[in-house]
């Protein structure tokens, strides 16, 4: 076992080797070259040293590879030539190095310019192995004259314009698992090049199975701990993000893992939207939150209107109100009146009532206000989190907040609130939390759905 870990790690090195011979035989080709300049012939007598140090770096370089060849799954026919070019390109680097050595250029003396020519037919060799190396690590389409010709596909106007494998699926799996799965390298013999070969799947049966999350080996590669041997991608390669995850997951589960079909065409999309658009780069769409469990996790309430008159919040704003995007799309607002800020309710309540169904936080504490200036709160139908603190309110207010069926959360700190105004909040069960407190007492949050007291 320890023997076959040392044998691993040294194929591993073959990456950082193979950069050595590169670099000597170029100096070589860099260094005959400059010599044929009169005042530069001096220069030819490094190249035998070039040439050895390639040579050595070379060999290195070929016992890494065979060593690494053991060990992953690559195409077997590119292979064979990238080993073949390697191993020649390794022997004619030896065979121009023991051209240049003293006893034979006693039985066998090779002419200046034959020698040069040579030297660019192993610069060349070189840059053949070097190609097939690289289709071998990052597949055969990574340096191609078809990338050339490709049409860069039209980023979609929107997120229902968007096609579900084509502009998102398909480009996150190609960035994150395409280096060890398309043709060249097919690890485990999966390739993520079309769907055809995801539906085929590897040595492990299919990689995606429609509506079956279970039985979609890509899906639980990706969701298993990073600790464990078996997450994909490998170690040292950039894992997918949460929001990536939720993206593949909608597609297997509601999507249907199929390809040329939009995501105007699906039902169930609007808790993925945020996801598709920040994905997309569309709609000026904030970051999802990577911090939750799953990003499908997340509810957007379909009640907030999608858009809003840029012109409205810029009348708040002007009139004293702070004002604060949380989404785009929806539009989401959270509000704050600055504590102390002396103006009249009455000439902030038409602009609120404008954009009530798009506030979801509202501050309005220390402000002096009774619930006469808060008689406008019943129209903030999306509401979920409200601070009234260090307002002269009483009981009544709850009239104006049992009905909110969205409201969560509530400060009523400071208020001349009793317990008659909480158990009134009971009424309305989608309230979590009740802040009250009064000066002298100790702090007290109070749930609704038990019985509820103010001190």
């Amino acid at each position: 076992m320890i023997l076959l870990n040392v044998l691993t790690f040294l194929g591993r090195m073959h990456p950082l080797l193979v950069h050595l011979p590169i670099g000597f035989i170029l100096l070589a080709l860099l260094l005959d070259a400059i010599a044929y300049i009169p005042r530069y012939a001096h220069l030819r007598s490094a190249v035998p040293i070039a040439l050895l140090a390639g040579f050595i770096a070379a060999v290195l370089a070929c016992i890494c590879g065979y060593l690494l060849s053991l060990s992953g799954d690559y195409d077997y026919k590119l292979l064979t030539h990238h080993k073949i070019a390697g191993i020649v390109m390794t022997a004619l680097s030896g065979i121009l190095y023991l051209l240049t050595t003293p006893a034979c250029k006693f039985l066998f003396r090779v002419p200046y310019r034959v020698f040069s020519v040579l030297v660019i037919a192993l610069a060349g060799l070189l840059s053949y192995a070097g190609h097939l190396g690289g289709n071998l690590t990052h597949g055969t389409n990574y340096l191609n004259l078809q990338v050339l010709e490709q049409e860069v596909r039209k980023k979609p106007a929107s997120t229902d314009e968007a096609y579900i494998f084509e502009d998102v699926v398909h480009p996150i799996l190609i960035s994150k698992c395409g280096q060890c799965h398309q043709q060249g390298k097919l690890k485990g013999n999966l390739s993520v090049e079309t769907l055809q070969s995801l539906l085929k799947g590897g040595k492990t049966g299919p990689a995606v199975v429609a509506g079956r999350l279970d039985q979609s080996e890509l899906f639980r590669r990706i969701s298993l701990d990073p600790q464990d041997e078996k997450f994909m991608p490998a170690k040292g390669k950039t894992p997918l993000t949460k929001s990536e995850k939720a993206l593949i997951r909608w597609w297997i589960e509601k999507a249907h893992a199929v390809e040329g079909k939009k995501v105007g065409e699906e039902k169930d999309k609007e808790a993925i939207k945020p996801q598709l658009a920040f994905y997309l780069g569309l709609e000026g769409a904030a970051s999802p939150d990577e911090g939750s469990d799953s990003a499908l996790v997340q509810h957007i309430n379909p009640d907030i209107p999608a858009s809003l008159n840029p012109k409205l919040l810029d009348s708040l704003r002007q009139k004293g109100l702070m004002v604060r995007l949380m989404l785009h799309k929806p539009v989401m607002l959270d509000i704050t009146l600055p504590a102390g800020s002396g103006k009249n309710m009455a000439d902030l309540k038409d602009g609120l009532k404008q954009v009530a169904k798009n506030i979801i936080w509202l501050d309005l504490s220390d402000n002096g206000l009774t619930e006469k200036d808060l008689d406008f709160l019943p129209q903030l139908s999306n509401l979920e989190k409200l601070r009234l603190e260090k307002n002269p309110i009483s009981d009544s207010i709850s009239g104006e907040l049992v009905n909110l069926k969205h409201l969560q959360a509530v400060n009523l700190t400071e208020t001349k609130i009793s317990n008659a105004c909480l158990v009134a909040l009971q009424k309305n069960t989608s309230i979590k939390r009740v802040y009250s407190w009064a000066p002298g007492s100790k702090t007290a949050i109070a749930n609704p759905v038990k019985s509820l007291k103010t001190e």
